[in-house]
């Protein structure tokens, strides 16, 4: 409670992020951000406990860590500790970053060579986070608008993947009923933010993901078997799978990721910086980058992984509202309890995927809104900007695309480039640096790309200007009733044109 307190030293007053609710509302939205990304922070522990061939017991163990980690990772991020911590309302999850690596080691050799090049990378990104932070001047809308659209379109494979059922080689994957769930969840959380207004609707994502998982129960398609055998009461265990080992070639891939993450974290950190509408410097970044290397140190010895933030929950705060990281900070506190608590874990776990999908849509699209809403403050005018936008698009789209493109290229370079957060990242800031920051030999009008779009324009005016004035005005009178359906087409066109003419 007293790092709460810390919402009134005047030091962080007047800030959108640092507005306190009462306990009832933290915990309510702070229980809304873990449904929201409690699914994508047990895939891992799953995916990387099944390549490592552990029995169920062990693999349950995995997701426990996961969820005790992140949670505490989360209030390390949102409260903050001195120099570490970013002090937004950023969720922090095990990152889906690191998984295809993880794989591909604990399959030959285990789970303790994956937490020893954990422990290394970790350590090497909290001592590279102050020199890593220092490129956020690099970020500029252009760059961030890009990076934040592809966040949330490559989201939407997740979402829709949900939506199906979660499993491909499930009978009823892909099934009416299944993507009926997503599609009743969808259209319920669509409702509830038209129809009504204040705190119902900055829950509609919580309430429509209760609503659809009450529904899909009663008509029998929930699977709640896991809370029966699950522990009340199971403490995190040090160690448990074993002392860590350090293998050279799986900590260069490691530190590979962990270079991944932090770009993916910092595209986060300004992301809902944007949202929030709250200052977010280079000193901030790299707090918050320390608190997700800090975590990812930390994990291993608790039997967890690298930790990132969630950029599903960054869509949440967009669409809430809600805006205080003392909210996301309850959250955390949720996180850490159901950690030690698996038999509440295993409830929230028997929230069917298709329900979790169809929330995903929303969340996920949000996300990309948020970032379209930051490419509308872009200068296109005399510059290359759009050929950033489309460069830093097409090849962040690419992994979702077409997954295997990136096949035949060495690992270290699949592993950025395959993931299209951080492809669209690189050349973003690499094109930015170009074109932006190196102006030697930039000419005005460069880009027939904006000379098109300025083409456009001068088009809407020429049509604008061959309308007769007295036409113009009259079309641009109130319209009385009973006036004929034509003129009201003219009018629309008019204000077409008008709308293109500014």
């Amino acid at each position: 409670m007293k790092l709460l307190r810390r919402g009134g030293n005047p030091k962080y007053s007047g800030r959108p992020e640092d507005k306190m609710y009462g306990p009832g509302e933290l915990l309510t939205y702070g229980t809304q951000h873990i449904l929201t990304m409690y699914g994508g922070v047990i895939a891992p522990p799953l995916i990387v406990g099944g390549a490592a061939h552990l029995k169920p017991s062990d693999i349950a163990l995995l997701v426990t860590a996961g969820l005790f980690i992140s949670g505490l990772a989360t209030l390390l991020q949102t409260l903050g500790i001195g120099p570490v911590g970013s002090r937004l309302p950023l969720v922090q999850g095990v990152s889906f970053a690191s998984v295809s690596t993880m794989v591909a080691i604990a399959s030959k050799d285990g789970l303790r060579p994956v937490f020893g090049a954990v422990i290394v990378a970790g350590i090497f990104g909290v001592i590279a986070s102050t020199f890593f932070a220092k490129i956020v001047r690099f970020f500029p809308a252009v760059v961030t608008g890009s990076i934040i659209t592809v966040i949330g379109a490559s989201l939407m494979p997740t979402a829709f993947t949900w939506c199906m059922g979660g499993n491909s080689t499930a009978k009823d994957f892909g099934s009416p009923t299944n993507i009926g769930f997503a599609g009743l969840t969808l259209l319920i959380i669509v409702v509830i933010s038209r129809m009504f207004q204040g705190a119902i609707s900055r829950l509609s994502i919580l309430i429509g993901m209760i609503v659809g998982t009450a529904i899909a129960a009663i008509t029998g398609h929930t699977d709640f078997s896991g809370v029966s055998s699950a522990k009340i009461i199971a403490p995190p265990q040090i160690l448990h799978f074993g002392s860590p080992t350090f293998q050279v070639g799986a900590i260069v891939s490691m530190v590979i990721v962990v270079l991944v993450i932090m770009t993916e974290t910092t595209a986060d950190i300004l992301a809902v910086g944007e949202i929030v509408e709250t200052k977010v410097d280079d000193k901030r970044v790299a707090a918050g980058l320390r608190a997700d290397m800090a975590a990812t140190t930390v994990a291993p010895l608790f039997g967890s992984f690298p930790a990132s933030a969630f950029a599903q929950n960054v869509g949440l705060v967009a669409l809430t509202g809600i805006k205080s990281r003392f909210a996301v900070a309850a959250g955390g506190g949720v996180l850490v309890v159901l950690g030690l608590l698996p038999v509440v874990g295993a409830v929230v776990a028997g929230i069917p995927l298709p329900v979790l999908g169809g929330a995903g849509i929303i969340l996920f699209g949000s996300v990309t809104a948020s970032g379209i809403r930051t490419l509308a403050r872009v200068d296109y005018k005399d510059s290359l900007n759009m050929v950033i936008i489309a460069v830093a698009f097409g090849l962040g789209v690419i992994p979702i695309a077409m997954p295997t493109f990136w096949d035949k290229f060495p690992d270290w370079f699949g592993v950025i480039m395959g993931s299209g957060i951080s492809a669209a990242a690189v050349s973003a800031v690499v094109l930015n640096l170009f074109f932006n920051e190196f102006k030697f030999g930039n000419k005005p009008g460069a880009s027939v790309f904006s000379e098109r779009e300025d083409r456009v324009a001068k088009f809407g005016e020429s049509l604008e200007d061959d309308i007769p004035v007295s036409e113009r005005v009259a079309r641009r009178r109130p319209r009385h009733a009973g006036e004929g359906a034509s003129e009201s087409v003219d009018d629309g066109r008019a204000q077409s044109l008008r709308s293109l003419d500014t």
